[in-house]
């Protein structure tokens, strides 16, 4: 075909950006920050408040970049543009609208990076590798016209993580994208200090509809109470909806999920419209066979490969501080730990501690951070976690923070368990009493 092989070439970029080229070059990637630079990258050299990323220009070309985009010339091949940030979106703009692929946005107040993550290995998989998707957690202002300016000509698929913490965030990253599917995983009250109501966390997550292309497909919860505020959203937005869950009107309905017994792969038969699918899902826990609805439903809303999806979502590993697996050594043995260290908000907290509870072990030990942006509503949450942590049958508990302290009071009014033990934790202010907490229970 007449694509170009090359992500960007200087013309393509001087073009787009409205800018003007040092010299002919081509470039094989987008970066913002020189220590990620790879040989052959692009180096948009952003200003922010605290930071100029012309600063950086010499340590990128160290690295191996071909070109930057600056606001002022250097002695290095570049595109010179009046401003950095309006050429990075104006990038991101001119490679949306040359590339047919059919984008799709994600965003939920938890699980969203997961469910992007496996949306694109189904869709890679079925493609022959000519899917993309915003890597790491590139969700913001900056990380999604990022993510955009970097897919190629002849992507099929692109997935877009969007993320917030205030009110009025999402309908800019959707205005980017202007995705053919939509995906809200779930509402859950992450950030909810910001927006002070879960009905509000759900407004604000349902501008991702507002920005769909003209019959594009909204793909939403059956099971959150937030649905048919979900759903009105959708359908102003003239959204065709892909509902999933276990509800019996749900579009993608789960039929039955058979977990194994070691807490690892479930086996799920579900139902989208008239077509039955069974399929393995590798990343243990209950949370990630409604996961797993979700990526199926959004395979099916593009026309992609159901069968190559069920291959994919079979064969994942987990994700680094999202639910990863390690086996390590440690006192009397080697021991299985579980990372859930990116994040933390009441539904992660208690889907991480169901998984914990149903992970055969000899004893369990949970090291919780304090979780954030709960305002008013901090004490109740972290008191609620006392249930999970009991029904995990915890061992050991670390708990570290000061807005732990409610949580604290409340394990200690926890009667003693069937043996007649006391559950035993440790409250620390930070990482070093928590290693220490560790070490004096025998976990070296």
């Amino acid at each position: 075909d007449t694509l170009p092989i090359a992500l960007w070439s200087a013309a393509e970029i001087a073009e787009a950006t409205g800018g003007v080229a040092s010299g002919d070059f081509q470039c094989s990637g987008v970066e913002m920050d020189s220590r990620d630079v790879r040989v052959g990258d692009l180096f948009v050299a952003l200003k922010g408040e605290a930071m100029d990323g012309h600063r950086f220009v010499d340590k990128a070309f160290a690295a191996g970049a071909s070109a930057a985009l600056v606001e002022q010339p250097v002695d290095w091949p570049h595109v010179l543009v009046k401003d950095t940030t309006a050429a990075l979106h104006a990038l991101a703009a001119a490679a949306r609208e040359r590339s047919p692929a059919k984008r799709i946005a994600v965003t939920g107040s938890v699980g969203k990076t997961g469910v992007k993550e496996a949306i694109f290995t189904a869709l890679d998989r079925s493609s022959r590798g000519q899917a993309h998707r915003s890597v790491r957690s590139y969700n913001n202002h900056v990380g999604v016209p990022l993510s955009l300016s970097r897919m190629g000509a002849r992507a099929r698929f692109g997935v877009f993580e969007m993320g917030m913490n205030h009110e009025g965030e999402i309908a800019p990253l959707v205005d980017h994208v202007r995705p053919d599917v939509a995906v809200i995983t779930t509402i859950a009250p992450a950030h909810i200090e910001n927006l002070g109501s879960i009905e509000a966390i759900a407004d604000e997550k349902a501008q991702i509809f507002g920005g769909l292309r003209k019959g594009g497909a909204a793909i939403i919860p059956a099971d959150s109470p937030q649905y048919e505020r979900l759903r009105a959203h959708a359908e102003a937005a003239g959204a065709q909806i892909y509902s999933f869950g276990r509800s019996k009107d749900a579009r993608v309905r789960l039929l039955d999920a058979i977990p194994a017994a070691n807490g690892g792969a479930s086996l799920v038969t579900a139902q989208i419209d008239d077509v039955r699918l069974c399929y393995s899902v590798a990343e243990p826990g209950e949370h990630w066979i409604d996961n797993s609805l979700a990526v199926m439903a959004t395979v099916y809303a593009v026309g992609g490969d159901l069968g190559a999806a069920g291959i994919a979502l079979g064969e994942m590993g987990g994700l680094k501080g999202r639910g990863a697996r390690h086996t390590i050594t440690a006192t009397g043995g080697r021991a299985t730990l579980i990372d859930e260290s990116y994040n933390a908000n009441p539904a992660s907290m208690r889907a991480t501690l169901t998984q914990l509870g149903q992970t055969p072990a000899s004893r369990r030990i949970a090291v919780l951070g304090a979780m954030g942006e709960l305002g008013e509503f901090s004490k109740r949450f972290h008191e609620q976690l006392s249930d999970p942590i009991e029904a995990a049958r915890v061992d050991f508990a670390v708990l570290v923070g000061e807005a732990m302290e409610p949580l604290v009071r409340k394990l200690g009014t926890v009667p003693a368990n069937a043996l007649g033990n006391p559950l035993a934790f440790a409250h620390c202010a930070g990482p070093a009493e928590a290693i220490a907490a560790l070490e004096e229970f025998g976990l070296n």
